[in-house]
């Protein structure tokens, strides 16, 4: 549903800047109505919309403009330069107000500006406070939000992977290997050990060495191929550029694995890939495998909204999902944009 002009011009912050201005007149008169006489009957309206206007043009210039495309991208020498030159342009603006008026006579231009400086300085410092508390508040909201979720995924996952079926299947797989091939038997338990202790002791933090979770995929990818049957044609790729400074949110990548190996057909076709890289700040990940029309339908539900919704929360407006699905094969196409793994901590400010 589209938003009133009200609210998608924000119009509606007018009323606030008009009081607060006004709260300071009445510091100024001592008297609310004298204030308000001062402002409605008097030239000195001239003045006092001075005031509204060009503050508040400073104001969200400041922080729809400067802080988005200069604070936030680390130009720190830049965004004070600019800040500066927008501070003594909105100055010079307002100052031109009292021209406009009868002035006292024993103010001059630099008195002036030493009334409206300090004035405007106090108006974008306000506002910059108002949005950094807001922009906290939606922090801790979401910080909140991912807590529970996080604490639901590894849950879920537990239940769902290493449930009763899918450990017996595994250790089964591995205790036939024993007599067949050992060396193969003893690879398979250490990276089972490994599946498990990274479930358990590595992933309690809100990302994760990124490396770390590629080796969790593989060992999870080596176990299931125990159990797929023989006519299953796997292919995986994943990065070789180093990845031990990039972080992920654990188990990200691992529900669209899970469920390409849960809803594989069982035709004697049937296939998976998986494929992982970096692109330069975009990480690119896809995951096809052919399957059914049950399978395909079972996959599109709670599975896949519990998936968006935990990029929803982590890697607000800088991820791509889409998914692809038809009557023998579905597929998912993930990217990651300025792919840092810290996404989390980038909420976009809004006031």
């Amino acid at each position: 549903m589209e938003k009133h002009w009200l609210f998608r011009y924000r119009l509606y912050h007018l009323p606030f800047w008009v009081m607060y201005h006004y709260a300071w007149w009445v510091v100024s008169y001592g008297d609310p109505l004298r204030a308000a006489n001062s402002i409605l009957f008097t030239p000195h309206a001239v003045e006092f919309a001075f005031y509204v206007v060009f503050q508040a043009v400073a104001v969200y210039f400041n922080l729809y403009y400067l802080i988005p495309h200069y604070l936030q991208k680390g130009k720190n020498a830049a965004y004070m330069g600019y800040l500066a030159l927008t501070l003594v342009t909105a100055t010079l603006c307002i100052v031109g107000g009292y021209y406009l008026i009868p002035a006292p006579s024993d103010l001059c231009f630099w008195g002036f500006v030493g009334k409206v400086l300090p004035s405007t300085i106090a108006s974008m410092t306000l506002a910059m406070s108002i949005k950094l508390a807001k922009h906290w508040m939606k922090t801790k909201e979401r910080q909140q939000l991912l807590e529970k979720e996080k604490l639901e995924t590894e849950l879920r996952f537990l239940r769902n992977q290493f449930n009763p079926h899918f450990l017996f299947n595994s250790i089964n797989s591995i205790f036939f290997l024993i007599h067949k091939n050992p060396d193969v038997a003893s690879a398979s338990l250490a990276k089972f050990s490994e599946l498990l202790r990274h479930q358990l002791y590595e992933c309690n933090e809100h990302h994760i060495p990124l490396d770390k979770e590629i080796n969790f995929l593989e060992n999870f990818i080596e176990l299931e191929k125990l159990r797929q049957n023989k006519n299953t044609r796997i292919q995986v790729h994943f990065t070789d550029k180093p990845v031990s400074q990039l972080t992920i949110a654990p188990f990200i990548l691992m529900t669209f694995i899970e469920n390409a190996f849960k809803h594989v057909s069982g035709n004697e076709a049937n296939w998976i890939n998986i494929y992982l890289e970096l692109e330069g700040e975009t990480l690119v990940f896809r995951v096809s495998n052919s399957t059914t029309d049950k399978a395909c339908s079972e996959y599109s539900g709670i599975g896949l909204q519990n998936a968006k919704r935990r990029l929803d929360l982590l890697y607000p407006n800088a991820y791509c999902l889409e998914i692809k699905e038809s009557t023998d094969h579905f597929s998912i196409q993930l990217q990651i944009t300025s792919f840092s793994g810290n996404a989390v901590e980038t909420l976009p400010l809004a006031i």
